[in-house]
């Protein structure tokens, strides 16, 4: 048996962001390796530039996903117009101005950015080695008192309520999931865990693209992981 945190991720909006491409921001159905470890980094008050604890982190993290509540799907059209004297934030903390000639300044920026409206998300992760800093109680502590606020994939993304939602003993990241109570009514949920932590009848394995180097801040890499519909007890 090993110990496993659960997460409840509930809000009126959150993106679990793909591959974006061009001025399109595209989201996945599952949490990403990389925004788990952005978001436990945050609640422990580390900054982005911490790269080889944030690289540590994400290598130590094994954790798999049910959505309890599937949400609704939505679009948002951004726009934002850069004049001349105007420049963008970076994350790398260089403002950036538009390039170009002044005809440039013209136009607007558009976005399109994916969101998902009233979902409602399980995690349950552990850590290995457990004993390794930070433990899973270390993160347990900081989710209930971060040192920032955090969010659900994107900024304007505020949690509805506590993430933290408790300790489970369990074989597997499955047995895991499986376990614990739904936070909506449903006969069936769609799930995703790393391959090795359980087996569930009429699953399928897939290879996922969701790791990120810290220090570069691209992804790449692949790991191995099943989805299936896991069959839930809804309390009476």
């Amino acid at each position: 048996m090993a110990l496993h945190l659960i997460l409840r991720l509930e809000g009126p909006l959150m993106a679990f962001g793909g591959e974006t491409i061009d001025n399109l921001g595209v989201i996945r159905d599952f949490p990403a390796q990389s925004m788990l470890t952005g978001l436990i980094a945050n609640a422990l008050g580390w900054r982005r530039e911490d790269a080889a604890a944030h690289d540590r982190l994400q290598s130590r993290l094994i954790f798999g996903a049910r959505l309890d509540r599937p949400g609704i799907r939505f679009t948002e059209f951004q726009t934002a117009e850069l004049r001349k004297d105007d420049a963008g934030w970076t994350t790398t903390g260089t403002p950036e101005p538009r390039g170009g000639g002044d005809g440039t300044y013209k136009g607007q920026h558009l976005r399109y950015r994916d969101h998902l409206a009233d979902a409602a998300v399980l995690i349950a992760l552990r850590l290995e080695p457990a004993d390794e800093s930070p433990t899973l109680q270390d993160v347990g502590q900081a989710l209930q008192r971060p040192m920032r606020p955090l969010f659900l994939g994107r900024k304007p993304c505020i949690p509805s309520g506590p993430l933290f939602a408790g300790f489970i003993d369990a074989t597997d990241v499955l047995a895991a999931l499986t376990q614990a109570s739904p936070l909506a009514p449903t006969p069936l949920a769609r799930a995703q865990w790393p391959a090795g932590e359980g087996d569930l009848p009429g699953s399928r394995r897939i290879d996922l693209c969701d790791e990120r180097n810290w220090t570069s801040g691209v992804h790449g890499g692949w790991r191995p992981v099943c989805q299936g519909s896991l069959p839930l007890e809804t309390p009476a």
